[in-house]
């Protein structure tokens, strides 16, 4: 015998929920969903104004450095004027002496040192110093009685340094062995 009941025998029989309880669960997800909605706007909304934030700095960033590129040398060139117009007004003068030629290239020499020793610049002159490979290039043995073989006898040229790194070694004959 064929039972057409929906229900099959040993199950409880389902009821429909009342349609209020429903009605009510579903003004509440839509609550909850339009807060989440208005939650996820406000949040993209501070994550653009951080990225436009980030993006401003980046270029603030870019624009100062290339501000300090472009005028890196300005307070070392403000400084080398004075030695400019030394040797421009020494250039100017008619006739003179050689002495006093001398001594103003002497003094504008100086200047130009102590210019270069405030940024960090100082001479390599060794002098009567063992020979260093690291500091000097050495270009002639020569014979030196009295001097220790391998001491640097002449500077040809004096070698510069700039805050302990070589910009050119200097030139120097050494003592033969």
């Amino acid at each position: 015998m064929q039972n057409n009941d929906p229900q099959s025998p040993g199950e409880a029989p389902t009821q429909a929920p009342p349609a209020e309880s429903t009605t009510t669960e579903l003004e509440s997800l839509q609550v909850r969903v339009a807060e989440l909605e208005a939650s996820n706007a406000e949040l993209r909304e501070t994550v653009l104004r951080e990225h436009a934030e980030l993006e401003n700095q980046r270029r603030r960033l870019h624009r100062d450095l290339e501000q300090a590129r472009r005028f890196a040398n300005e307070k070392l060139l403000s400084e080398l004027l004075p030695v400019y117009d030394g040797l421009e007004s020494g250039l100017a003068i008619e006739g003179g002496d050689f002495a006093s030629m001398r001594e103003g290239l002497g003094l504008t020499l100086k200047a130009l040192l102590k210019v270069a020793e405030n940024h960090g610049m100082a001479q390599v002159d060794p002098l009567g110093q063992p020979l260093d490979p690291e500091r000097h290039h050495a270009v002639s043995m020569v014979e030196a009685p009295g001097q220790a073989p391998g001491t640097v006898v002449s500077v040809l040229q004096k070698g510069y340094v700039l805050n302990d790194r070589l910009l050119r070694p200097a030139l120097v004959a050494v003592a033969k062995d």
